[in-house]
């Protein structure tokens, strides 16, 4: 069962110079437990984390009046359901995912109401929806971003401490801080200092960026620098070929970046690996002249990282990358191998009849040879959508073909929880990014 979280005090909404008086009274007054013995909170001591949480999407469904819940953040049913209702309404292809184009017309709409719609009057309940996990095994500092659209009139803040409950008796709790901060883009641009001030120094500092990365941007730029680790979602950017090649100049710089749909490819890359571990088939790996990847219709993030991955690891060169469009957006690249021999890939983006929960998903891989005599043949199709296409390409080889089962939770915020146990430079990240930035910079 899940812990539930209660606070020290309660949440209050104040002025920005009086965070940290804030924070420390709390922390000076409260005392937790009761009985015999009295719980010591331990404040935050292992990290700070910025998390710029826009949920644009939202606010722009709820302002266009097809969505009336709490501004939080999660993708559950009722927000697939309004985003559904506004694809019917604008003749869009109906999702229930916001695609750029979906965005794009959610945008223009919005830009078309009264001033006075364009206030946002649904709850907001950002800035308390980081994983339960996170709170419960670190004293750390969540300082929450929460842009809001209407008029600019500065920044509020909301402060407060949360602790697990114990279920057992204990003589210390560990508690998170959280600080909340709404404004306009902006406003909160305005105090981008501020927020990089109230990262707890001398700790590990992490930014949590849940929008495309705009390094043009000052707030982006003042938080990726002050950090120890940028983390993202590509399966959310708006336009993945562009923004993959933004992460691999932040890299060159010396950014260091965590990727957590980087993540949602280890299934993949470990049955890849898998089936050439065999002496027999790992000699055959130079024979492989075709790679076709299929991918859910929507973003290209995981196709365009993993065939860099792929290429990266046979040392493949790539030398041209071209874009067919059609129903299933094809794009192919061409490598030069070490032996000289020429690579085709195929990217193939297939319209799925239910889509998943993220974007660009996976769906099927298939590896052959020109040679009918090579022993490299694979096919690894998604557990749960299958890769018929791939199984009726055709082959004079005989094939070896596996299913791949995704992580347990693809979700960012389990995703998120893993990554915090484990972070440090991830080579193989950067040098698979690098490679994929090469074929993008030959569009």
């Amino acid at each position: 069962m899940s812990t539930p979280l209660v606070a020290l005090q309660k949440p209050k909404d104040i002025s920005l110079s009086e965070i940290e008086g804030e924070l420390n009274g709390i922390w000076l007054s409260q005392a937790v437990g009761g009985g015999k013995t009295t719980a010591v909170a331990t404040r935050a001591a292992t990290f700070s984390m910025v998390i710029y949480e826009p949920e644009e999407f939202q606010q722009l469904l709820a302002g266009l009046g097809f969505y009336s819940e709490a501004i939080d953040g999660i993708h559950g049913s009722n927000t697939r359901e309004a985003i559904k209702q506004a694809q019917k309404a604008y003749g869009l292809s109906i999702t229930g995912r916001v695609d750029s184009h979906t965005l794009a017309k959610l945008r223009e709409e919005f830009a078309k109401l009264p001033d006075e719609r364009k206030q946002i009057v649904n709850l907001d309940g950002r800035g308390f929806s980081i994983s339960e996990a996170i709170a419960a095994q670190n004293p750390c500092r969540i300082i929450t971003l929460c842009p809001i659209m209407g008029e600019d009139t500065g920044v509020t803040a909301q402060v407060s401490a949360y602790c697990p409950i114990q279920q057992k008796r204990e003589e210390s709790l560990i508690c998170a801080e959280y600080i909340t901060l709404r404004g306009t883009k902006e406003a909160l641009e305005r105090v981008s200092d501020v927020v990089a001030s109230l990262m707890i120094p001398d700790l590990p500092k992490f930014v949590w960026w849940k929008a495309t990365p705009n390094p043009e941007q000052e707030l982006f730029k003042r938080l990726s620098t002050c950090s120890n680790c940028l983390i993202v979602d590509s399966c959310y950017f708006s336009d993945p070929e562009s923004e993959l090649l933004k992460m691999q100049e932040l890299i060159e710089q010396e950014t260091y970046i965590a990727d957590l749909n980087w993540h949602r490819l280890a299934p993949w890359q470990e049955l890849s690996a898998a089936a050439f571990d065999p002496p027999e088939r790992r000699m055959s790996l130079g024979e492989i002249d075709n790679v076709a990847i299929d991918y859910e219709k929507g973003n290209a993030t995981q196709a365009l990282m993993f065939l860099g991955w792929f290429a990266s690891r046979l040392d493949w060169k790539p030398i041209s990358f071209t874009s067919e469009g059609g129903d299933y957006d094809l794009k192919y690249v061409k490598f030069k191998a070490p032996n000289n021999k020429e690579i085709v890939a195929e990217l193939a983006a297939i319209p799925a009849a239910d889509y998943g929960e993220i974007p660009g998903d996976l769906v099927g891989l298939r590896l052959t040879s020109s040679n009918p005599n090579a022993n490299c043949c694979t096919i690894l199709c998604s557990e749960t959508t299958g890769c018929m296409r791939m199984e009726a390409g055709g082959s004079a080889q005989s094939c070896r073909t596996e299913q791949v089962t995704a992580t347990s939770d693809q979700k960012a915020e389990s995703l998120m929880t893993q990554q915090l146990q484990r972070w440090g430079r991830d080579i193989l990240y950067e040098e698979s990014l690098a490679l994929t930035a090469q074929i993008l910079q030959l569009r």
